[in-house]
């Protein structure tokens, strides 16, 4: 397994991992491009590598299967978990090939780490179904009172944070 840190070339590899992170599949998208069209999803990855943008991207066997990346949002143009204007919002997404292996959680830790040296908290954003709750509860996130409301596909998302001081 392998972890290293994500650069503006990864911008195609976090579409991939964004639309496996959205659940596009699920809304029947075909496509990450087609990510591109969905209001507040394109501001995740569009223009990557911007001041402040942080991410690790790693795999197996030298390929990559997955990406975690961070961004500063305003409150003119947050995303899903937005919680203020000082602290990131985290992106997760790996390939269903590699699931279970522990690249989630190597991306998670290592993003993690990165993130603590610049930041005071990083945030997120999850469907309360998705099995990837559990590893956030493992890292130390807490759940953002109030925080429920409905996302793109219907169903609750829940803002998450996790304070480093």
């Amino acid at each position: 397994m392998f972890v290293r840190p994500a650069e503006p070339a990864d911008e195609k590899l976090l579409w991939a991992m964004l639309y496996e992170a959205s659940y596009a599949r699920d809304q029947g998208m075909d496509s990450p491009d087609q990510l591109r069209d969905v209001p507040g999803l394109g501001h995740y990855v569009e223009g990557w590598g911007a001041a402040g943008d942080l991410g690790v991207v790693g795999g197996l066997d030298g390929v990559s299967l997955g990406a975690a990346w961070l961004r500063l949002f305003s409150a003119d143009d947050p995303a899903f978990g937005y919680v203020d204007a000082d602290t990131p919002e985290l992106a997760i997404g790996v390939a269903p090939e590699s699931r279970g292996t522990g690249l989630g959680t190597a991306l998670m830790t290592a993003l993690i780490d990165a993130a603590r040296k610049d930041y005071d908290a990083v945030c997120l954003s999850v469907r309360q179904d998705n099995p990837a709750l559990r590893l956030y509860q493992r890292l130390g996130f807490v759940a953002v009172d109030g925080s429920d409301k409905v996302n793109l596909a219907g169903t609750t998302s829940i803002t998450m944070i996790l304070r480093f001081r």
